[in-house]
């Protein structure tokens, strides 16, 4: 509850930072812990993204770009896992190094700005689905919520943390729906620990649910740049949780 709370506003489901918590202190196998996470989504999207509904927030092009983008990704990252790719060690190393500098120059142009004229552009339509769809790729491998991965990338390119909040969680909502659907059909034709840890994954998703609509919530009420610095850290947090646990 407390992650969603803090992770919601900038459109973070946070499964992302349950993710090592379940592969080191629950020992959730591989690659169980995925649709595990999933679950997680599944269970606790709704929150956040009942209060931006609300809020008039979940309207708009970016939205369908997401979602459209990240669903056959999820697909084809599900396959990807359970078939060719069931470690998670080059994940970490890959997550750190994205994850480290990105977040780190976000804060740094959130604490300094660039003057106007010389600030990047909006991301144009087509690269966003494209971005998307790889990040769907790789929600569907490790079972994290694309926001993580979209919300820094798309805000560093100044699109605005309250039009990039609802549109990651939709399609991490969207994404996790339908790759929870996919693990479980390939739970039937393959042997393995695949199905979700149910138990842990809807205790996690009922305190995501209440932690997600009150971050949404409280969104409309903190300003922007402070919003920047948030998904800020959590990037660089992240990057850091990650080196270290691949590095163990």
């Amino acid at each position: 509850m407390l992650i969603a709370v803090v992770t919601a506003p900038v459109g973070v489901s946070g499964a992302v930072f349950l993710l090592p918590v379940q592969l080191s202190v629950f020992a959730v196998p591989n690659p169980a812990v995925t649709p595990t996470n999933l679950l997680y989504n599944v269970v606790a999207g709704p929150g956040a993204l009942l209060r931006y509904r609300r809020d008039g927030a979940l309207a708009g092009p970016l939205v369908r770009r997401l979602v459209l983008g990240t669903l056959p990704g999820v697909v084809l990252g599900a396959v990807i896992r359970v078939f060719a790719l069931p470690g998670p060690g080059v994940f970490r190393l890959l997550v750190a190094a994205l994850m480290l500098p990105l977040g780190s120059w976000l804060i740094a142009r959130t604490l300094r700005p660039a003057p106007p004229e010389v600030r990047r552009p909006a991301p144009a339509p087509r690269t966003v689905t494209c971005l998307a769809l790889v990040v769907g790729v790789v929600g569907g491998i490790y079972g994290i919520g694309g926001g993580s991965i979209l919300g820094p990338v798309l805000v560093g390119r100044g699109v605005p943390v309250a039009k990039v909040a609802p549109a990651a969680l939709a399609s991490t909502f969207a994404t996790s729906v339908i790759g929870a659907a996919t693990y479980a059909l390939l739970s039937l034709a393959h042997s393995g620990s695949i199905a979700p840890d149910w138990f842990l994954g809807l205790s996690c998703g009922l305190g995501g649910l209440l932690g997600g609509y009150l971050g949404a919530r409280l969104q409309p009420h903190v300003p922007e740049p402070f919003l920047r610095l948030v998904l800020g850290t959590l990037a660089t947090a992240l990057g850091a949780l990650y080196a270290v646990d691949a590095l163990r």
